[in-house]
């Protein structure tokens, strides 16, 4: 098997993918509060962070490159939206690189490994239980990277952190179902199938899941219905 070098690439992610423009618009795009298709003036973006146009752009250059953001030829930046094709070509691409992941993490898990997903499923699961579903499908994309964090594979993890990215704006356009969002005993049968060291249980349970989350959605178009910049971007 490959091996890597095992260092974050977190740590060394440029500057604009720390600032708290992108970090603000990629928190409430992901959390389902930015509907995708929503327009993202510089402008009033500016206002709202009292920062400037040029630093706005930065940041929103940023996201488009994660895939979050469009920017489109004199018409300015948009929260993606992902046509019905790409939502079959992310979960497709998901189905073969996770249950990897999960096989990888499953051989080299450590104790402190298994209690950061453990808490990952108590806060999903109370975001759940609040009905805050954005937040909910937000965690959950954090645990599926997390999981690839512990298999130390930088490339991989950068691959599934956009892919969950991607995941939530289709979640948001195509969802039918409640339990779209990652059910808590889905995540709790691969945590410990991770923590007994079990690399092709964990490997089908992860195909099984991200099946089950593709079943969920309905890859028909509908517009969502978006609020104001200002209201949702309070800092």
């Amino acid at each position: 098997m490959l091996k890597t070098s095992g260092k974050s690439r977190t740590a060394g992610q440029p500057p604009v993918q720390q600032s708290p423009v992108y970090l603000g618009i990629r928190s409430a795009i992901l959390g389902h509060s930015i509907t995708p298709g929503t327009k993202l003036p510089e402008d009033e973006l500016g206002d709202i962070y009292s920062v400037s146009r040029t630093v706005v752009r930065a940041a929103l250059q940023a996201l488009a490159l994660d895939h979050i953001v469009s920017l489109e030829p004199n018409r300015g930046a948009f929260v993606a939206k992902p046509t019905r094709l790409e939502a079959r070509e992310v979960f497709e691409a998901r189905s073969l690189l996770e249950p990897k992941v999960a096989a990888m993490a499953a051989e080299i898990a450590k104790p402190a490994d298994i209690a950061l997903l453990e808490r990952h499923m108590e806060e999903e699961h109370a975001a759940v239980a609040a009905g805050k579903d954005g937040e909910a499908v937000h965690l959950s994309g954090q645990f599926h990277v997390a999981i690839a964090e512990i298999a130390n594979h930088s490339i991989y993890t950068d691959f599934v952190r956009r892919l969950c990215s991607r995941s939530s704006l289709i979640v948001a356009l195509y969802w039918r179902r409640r339990d779209t969002i990652c059910e808590h005993h889905a995540h709790h049968e691969l945590v410990k199938a991770i923590a007994q060291h079990k690399p092709k249980d964990a490997a089908e349970l992860m195909v099984s899941h991200i099946v089950d989350l593709f079943s969920g959605l309905d890859l028909s178009e509908r517009e969502p219905v978006g609020k104001k910049l200002s209201d949702i971007l309070k800092v």
